[in-house]
This record gives C-alpha cells, sequence and structure tokens, in this order.
C-alpha cells in the first residue's frame, strides 16, 4: 500500500505542469527568505575577506621578522 502510494506520488511529481505548479508556489517562500538571508551574505563575505587580509599581513610580518633573525643571527 505504502510502495504503491509512493510510486503515484512521484510519477505525479515527474508531470511537466506539476513541476512548474510546485516552482510557482515555492519561488515566492525562496524570493523572501534571499531578500532576509541577503545583509548576513554580506557581512560574511566582508568578515572573510578582512581574515584573508589579516592572515597576509600576519604572514608578511613574519617573513620579515625571520628574515631579520637570520641576518642578526649571522652578525653574531
Amino acid at each position: 500500500m505504502k510502495d504503491s502510494l509512493v510510486k503515484e506520488f512521484l510519477n505525479m511529481l515527474k508531470k511537466d505542469e506539476i513541476k512548474n505548479e510546485f516552482k510557482s508556489i515555492l519561488k515566492p517562500i525562496i524570493d523572501f527568505i534571499l531578500y532576509e538571508i541577503n545583509p548576513y551574505i554580506y557581512i560574511t563575505v566582508i568578515l572573510v575577506f578582512m581574515i584573508f587580509i589579516m592572515i597576509l599581513a600576519i604572514l608578511v610580518i613574519l617573513i620579515i621578522l625571520l628574515r631579520n633573525k637570520q641576518s642578526l643571527s649571522i652578525i653574531f
């Protein structure tokens, strides 16, 4: 009984007009969710970019310090 019901439901979902109707029902919901999430996406992208810049700056500082330390160790 359950298998036949599930198969009928899946067969019904394979029809193009059902797919289009399902998309048209869900489109406003998805648009609203994306509209609400949009500021958080921008904030996340900005934070990731800032973290990348900070890690890059730390790498440059470490390279400079290691070069200075090596040149100091050669002198002494």
